[in-house]
């Protein structure tokens, strides 16, 4: 099924439900449609809005309906009492005239919310492992989706938009551009407890957890200052807001472009080669620059034809991420932002003479990759039907690292802003009862590991009051492996994220999915979805259900013991290792040096570690990319973690 066809379908299904109830005096929020799943054997408040005085609703799953009166405001709101799994059933909201919701389904109702790991398509951008079949078989009446547009506010919101116009019934059309972990966790969770099962699509890619957090809950973090004080100084005006944003970025721009930013005079590097070079295309940090956000300048020499001499020249710089300015042979010649914005820029005629030539780009980056990137084939010169190649091996200089400023101002119309995810797509779905909550995020937060701890309990623990359920299961999946393989890494950031992430298992009804064995290197999304939601499926089976059968985690470190160059490590389970010993450790020595040590299994439980000194610290799979080889019995992998003192 292409993408478009199934725009058409949603788009259609979008237009019919409007004109269904174009006639009718209630509103319902537009996540209250046809074919939804509600949340079996609980309480769900129904708000509305109605111009009669009264709206009586009837469920056809009792024998009396329940009147509830419109306020002043026009509002009402009115509580049901949903029964055991089962249906079809129907509900109608009278006010005098009857709008009926049809093929509504009692089950279990999961809210899937995150970063683009949890938005990853079946289809769409995200082509899954085996995407294809896993489109044309995706026939599953029992299991409903409801995807929340992407949407953001500085205050909590009334109701929220959705996409394909509501709750639809799971078919290879819906399923193509929707979450592929909620999908196959919803698929195996209908066909282990029999009931229908709906799954809310709750997720915007590339966004930090401070975007889905409350205004009180990022408060309660240290670093959100600035942000939370502009809400707060501006009366959550979106206007006032966003013109403080852009007084405080053209402040913060000017300090981090001090002595780089162009002058009107020439910008070149020298062409000697003195300078380091770095591949072009491609993202710095896969190369040169692994983690860095600044500016750097690069450069590429070509030799001008010389029927060329006197002609405008076009320059295919492919995508530049984030911002540009580009000279020829140090003069000025065109600027552009957009990380995914193709550039081309032209050379004026009278720039250009044959022979050796200079192009030299200033890029800016300021978070997440940086670099020109795509293609080998959008990279070229031309001059009429005449192409010069541009990649290849470019130099480049360091102009400026932002690591060593202040932190960069937040956009204010970025869905990175702290609160506005959870203000516009959150908190209007307070009234949907949901058994539990499936999280799947981080990314966006790596090297804020000290920062992301606290805040992520604050959020479980404010979501869980969002609902009014203090111990609601709140189960996450931990950041998979990526980023070039390393031995020794005590200093990973995505190390550091992954523990900060376990730091919540301190709240009850919590649980974590490991995935670090099935990561990319390559690729921040890995593929293998379905394994993902599958252990995710274990921990619901197993604590929100009570599947006493199910092995729902690996073993876990239970002590280290240190003894001088020696640590013995012992496990609450059976460790299985894939491979003749176990890897994957790294140790702290009393000389302040981290090494790889050797390690051998002793008995089924216990691993002995040795090392060149005396055994300060002990760590597993503290790296960007872990090459641990400890699972338990059932194939989950060993969590990381660290033991002793530093």
């Amino acid at each position: 099924m292409k993408t478009s066809n199934f725009r058409r379908i949603a788009a259609a299904a979008a237009v019919a439900l409007c004109a269904a109830g174009a006639d009718a005096k209630v509103v319902l929020p537009h996540f209250v449609t046809d074919s939804m799943v509600v949340q079996q054997q609980s309480l769900w408040t129904i708000t509305g809005r109605s111009s009669g005085s009264r709206v009586k609703v009837r469920a056809s799953w009792s024998r009396h309906a329940l009147t509830a009166k419109v306020m002043s405001d026009g509002t009402f709101s009115i509580r049901l009492a949903t029964p055991k799994a089962g249906g079809p059933y129907t509900i109608t909201f009278d006010d005098g005239d009857r709008t009926t919701l049809h093929d509504i389904y009692s089950g279990e109702v999961w809210l899937c919310s995150g970063q683009s790991n949890m938005e990853m398509p079946v289809g769409g951008w995200g082509k899954v492992m085996n995407y294809w079949h896993e489109i044309m078989s995706a026939n599953h009446p029992e299991v409903r989706f409801l995807q929340i547009s992407k949407q953001r506010s500085f205050v909590p919101a009334a109701d929220t938009d959705v996409n394909m116009g509501g709750w639809r019934t799971c078919t290879p059309e819906t399923v193509e551009n929707f979450s592929s972990v909620a999908y196959f966790y919803a698929r195996e969770m209908a066909r282990r407890l029999s009931v229908h099962v709906g799954v809310i699509d709750c997720t915007w890619g590339g966004t930090p957890a401070e975007a889905w957090s409350s205004y009180a809950g990022v408060s309660s973090v240290e670093g959100f200052e600035n942000e939370t004080g502009m809400m707060a100084d501006n009366g959550f005006d979106k206007d006032r807001i966003k013109a403080e944003y852009e007084r405080r970025v053209a402040e913060w721009v000017s300090m981090a472009t001090e002595g780089v930013a162009d002058s009107g005079g020439k910008v070149c590097l020298p062409a000697d080669g003195s300078l380091p070079v770095m591949p072009v295309p491609g993202q710095w940090e896969s190369s040169a620059l692994p983690g860095f956000n600044g500016i750097v300048l690069m450069q590429r020499e070509i030799d001008i034809p010389a029927g060329w001499a006197g002609k405008p020249v076009e320059l295919h710089l492919g995508a530049i991420d984030d911002e540009d300015v580009t000279y020829f042979n140090g003069t000025k010649i065109a600027e552009g932002s957009g990380y995914n914005v193709e550039r081309t820029y032209t050379v004026p005629a009278e720039l250009v003479r044959g022979g050796k030539a200079l192009i030299t780009v200033r890029v800016t980056d300021f978070e997440g990759e940086g670099g020109i990137c795509g293609s080998a084939s959008d990279l070229f010169a031309r001059q009429g039907d005449s192409r010069l190649p541009l990649d290849g091996n470019w130099a480049y200089k360091v102009a400026a690292d932002f690591g060593k400023l202040p932190r960069r101002p937040v956009s204010a119309e970025s869905a990175s802003f702290p609160t506005v995810l959870y203000n516009a797509m959150l908190y209007p779905l307070r009234q949907l009862p949901i058994k539990g909550v499936l999280w799947y995020q981080g990314c966006a937060n790596v090297g804020r590991a000290a920062q992301y701890g606290p805040l992520f309990r604050r959020l479980i623990s404010d979501w869980r009051r969002l609902w009014g359920n203090d111990s609601l299961p709140f189960y996450f999946v931990q950041l998979a492996a990526y980023l070039k393989p390393v031995q020794v890494q005590p200093d990973s950031e995505w190390a550091a994220l992954r523990q900060a992430q376990a730091g919540a298992l301190s709240l009850d009804g919590t649980a974590m999915v490991v995935t670090t064995d099935i990561g990319d290197s390559t690729d921040i999304h890995p593929k293998n979805k379905q394994e993902v939601a599958r252990r995710l499926s274990l921990v619901a089976l197993r604590r929100a259900y009570g599947f006493s059968d199910i092995t729902d985690r690996a073993p876990a470190l239970s002590s280290c013991e240190i003894k001088g160059s020696e640590a013995v490590l012992r496990f609450d389970g059976d460790v299985v290792t894939r491979g003749e010993a176990p890897r994957g450790f790294i140790v702290l020595t009393d000389k302040g040096q981290w090494a790889a040590p050797e390690a051998v299994k002793t008995d089924a439980r216990t691993i002995r570690i040795t090392a060149g000194g005396n055994i300060v610290a002990v760590r597993y799979n503290w790296a960007d990319y872990p090459c641990g080889n400890l699972f338990g019995p059932t194939g989950l992998p060993v969590a990381l973690f660290e033991a002793g003192s530093r």
